[in-house]
């Protein structure tokens, strides 16, 4: 994945903007020729069904119906669109007649249940556009009557594109940069930048709150070893100086770690064996410092990826991971904190990042802590798991090349939301979500300011 890099010369059909986010890889790349693109993916899908732990439930998928269309009520793009190809079903059966045709048990058995099922250069064209149209917030999982996970699905439909040579071109040179890079996360922030970074802002804490608030860098042995989307550190201000007057009040003992300081891992949106780097590298770093705990800042996917995979990649040597949405509530609750009640008068309302909500993991614990302090809340419609993704879900918002479409279709549905409350501000504790409706806010003209969760905390907190 870290060969040299060319522009695809695939030509533009429905979903051009999405498509031209994609490159191909060289030298061990999607080959030109039809017949070898076909053989790439197919020894791709082998390998990962040899080598990984897909094959139980795609036997599963197989053998009941997955095109009841009850999936099509619950999925923003395809409200947006009514193209039948956005139903999530129908994403879902390009990949499964694939592994009917191919992989199933008996051979014969499968070629015959898959009508279409013998793959061709077409299918995988319509597999990168379909696969890469949605956002993977896993919404119609909630409809499936049977069960099927969707957003599952089109993880793995993309991360056997990746293995076959295509893949984001965003992506990939971000994750070369966390991966391989001088500075190991996903901006390309050099340490010295950092730490300049931090000085000044505790120089803002220290005007702002009049208390002589710290980063801790490199202090071995302290309870919690934190990791925001990296972003932060530059372009989130406020939630990041939220996040540390809150662990200074209460007196929680923290440190960011030098050596890896990103809470990213893009390895969730296409890529396996890049989600289980990242974990390593977030896991090493936890270990140098000897934390004991690993602390995860306002981001949907980080919160997600370390969540899930620090135990399933850790095995006995999993750290516990803490959202700080779930610690700031245990210390407000704790009285730990103090808040004023008066410091936020304006109409709020909250979003959920699908990465934290979808599973019911994060959703009463910010609107309980911004409940102790905001007066005027209100709940947009849908809310919590059932909430609709910001349109910029599973990596869609890192591709400029996807703007158009993240506006006008996978973000229509929560712009409508957003205008619906009628509110001032809009909450949510998550990089990429803010970086999406900030975006929906310009494209619509919308009243609103979008901030995280501890920005609104760091106006009210009490030291």
């Amino acid at each position: 994945m870290m060969a040299s890099l060319r522009q695809s010369d695939r030509s533009n059909t429905q979903g051009a903007q999405v498509k031209k986010a994609f490159i191909h890889l060289e030298p061990s790349g999607l080959p030109d020729h039809p017949a070898d693109r076909v053989s790439a993916f197919l020894t791709a899908f082998e390998a990962i069904l040899e080598y990984g732990n897909y094959r139980f439930l795609l036997d599963l998928y197989a053998r009941i119906t997955s095109r009841c269309g009850r999936c099509a009520s619950a999925c923003q793009v395809y409200q947006a669109t009514g193209n039948e190809k956005d139903v999530p079903c129908y994403r879902t059966t390009l990949l499964l007649d694939i592994y009917r045709r191919h992989f199933s048990p008996g051979g014969l058995l499968g070629s015959l249940s898959a009508k279409n099922g013998k793959l061709t250069a077409a299918a995988i064209d319509e597999m990168v556009e379909l696969f890469y149209r949605c956002t993977t917030c896993r919404r119609c999982t909630l409809e499936c009557p049977l069960g099927v996970d969707h957003g599952l699905i089109t993880h793995l439909g993309r991360y056997i594109l990746s293995e076959a040579g295509i893949a984001p071109k965003g992506l990939i040179v971000s994750v070369r940069e966390q991966l391989e890079g001088k500075t190991a996360n996903t901006s390309a922030i050099p340490l010295p930048a950092l730490l300049d970074n931090l000085e000044f802002l505790q120089d803002e804490l220290l005007e702002m709150k009049g208390a002589a608030v710290t980063f801790p860098v490199d202090r071995a042995g302290a309870e919690y070893i934190f990791f925001p989307a990296v972003s932060d550190y530059l372009m989130e201000a406020d939630t990041l100086m939220g996040n540390a007057v809150v662990l200074h009040a209460a007196g929680i003992s923290w440190t960011i770690g030098s050596q890896y300081y990103d809470g990213i891992n893009y390895g969730l949106f296409y890529n396996d064996w890049v989600l289980e780097r990242v974990i390593s590298r977030l896991v090493g770093e936890a270990q140098r410092l000897k934390a004991a705990k690993i602390l995860v800042g306002e981001c949907g996917h980080a919160s997600r990826s370390a969540k899930h995979y620090v135990p399933a990649f850790s095995q006995n040597n999993a750290l516990p991971v803490v959202s700080v949405l779930e610690l700031t509530w245990q210390l407000i609750q704790a009285k730990r904190i103090q808040l004023d009640p008066t410091a936020v008068p304006e109409r709020v309302t909250y979003h959920d990042p699908c990465n934290m909500a979808r599973s019911g993991w994060i959703v009463e614990q910010p609107r309980r802590i911004l409940g102790s302090f905001v007066k005027d809340f209100v709940e947009m419609t849908p809310n919590g798991a059932r909430n609709y993704c910001c349109g910029g879900g599973g990596g869609l918002v890192s591709l400029d090349e996807t703007h158009e479409f993240r506006m006008r279709v996978s973000g229509k549905t929560k712009a409508e939301q957003i205008r619906r409350t009628g509110a001032d501000i809009v909450a949510t504790p998550c990089a990429n979500c803010k970086k999406q409706l900030r975006e929906l806010v310009e494209y619509y003209q919308l009243p609103v300011q979008v901030v995280g969760v501890h920005d609104l905390v760091l106006r009210a907190i009490q030291i």
